[in-house]
């Protein structure tokens, strides 16, 4: 069973974390919506306080899907955005709110929406080699406010991930191509994209307007839940 911890009262919200992280990074957005969402954070194989899950997107999926109450919202970011848009293609959701997510984050002969992969390659090598530091350096681009990097360094010291799950993080990342169940997708969809994502390109807005999805554009990097404005939908 992964670690999880559920906050609040009121309609089913569950947050999904990133590559890297734990679900503390996220402690920020749950205390600004526990008044109004029963929530229950999550952290993923080998992240955090969970222990490792052998195999891929299936088998995070599945874990994930036994911690998920029924007519949820589902809540993604980066990582965790790809590993919602597999959840919803399996389960009964009420809502999918996709953060600084995409359902490829690479690009290849079908799709042009994503990063090159020697530029997200890079990314990957720098953050298994040295992990905790390639993290804090990347929080510190996403942010000004010196007490919430603060914060957020002290949750990437706290639970570092395992190298098994950086690893099947990394396959994850590089190997999904989810376009095709995401445009399959019924319920609700929702994307919030940060105008100076590296990661995330600006230019999926337009694929995900196309495909029935409410868009929010804000103008911060690949963490807009830091950013004031950020709220949700």
């Amino acid at each position: 069973m992964l670690w999880h911890k559920v906050t609040g009262n009121g309609p089913n919200l569950v947050i999904l974390h990133g590559w890297g992280y734990s679900s503390d990074i996220l402690q920020g957005l749950v205390e600004k919506n526990k008044a109004n969402y029963r929530i229950t954070v999550i952290d993923l194989p080998g992240h955090g306080r969970s222990e490792d899950v052998d195999g891929d997107i299936e088998s995070w999926g599945d874990e994930l899907i036994k911690l998920i109450p029924e007519n949820s919202t589902l809540l993604g970011w980066s990582l965790g955005g790809l590993l919602s848009i597999y959840i919803a293609s399996k389960i009964q959701l009420k809502e999918l709110i996709l953060v600084a997510a995409t359902p490829c984050i690479v690009n290849n002969d079908n799709w042009k929406y994503g990063i090159k992969s020697e530029v997200f390659h890079q990314f990957a090598v720098n953050l298994k080699t040295d992990g905790t530091r390639s993290l804090k350096r990347f929080v510190s681009l996403q942010s000004k406010d010196k007490s919430q990097i603060k914060e957020l360094y002290k949750a990437i010291q706290k639970y570092p991930a395992t190298d098994s799950a950086l690893n099947t993080g990394l396959n994850i990342l590089i190997n999904s191509d989810l376009q095709d169940l995401y445009k399959e997708l019924e319920i609700p969809k929702t994307a919030i994209l940060g105008s100076l994502d590296t990661l995330v390109p600006v230019k999926i807005k337009d694929w995900y307007i196309e495909n029935g999805t409410k868009t929010y554009l804000l103008r911060s990097g690949h963490l807009p839940f830091l950013d004031n404005t950020f709220k949700l939908p």
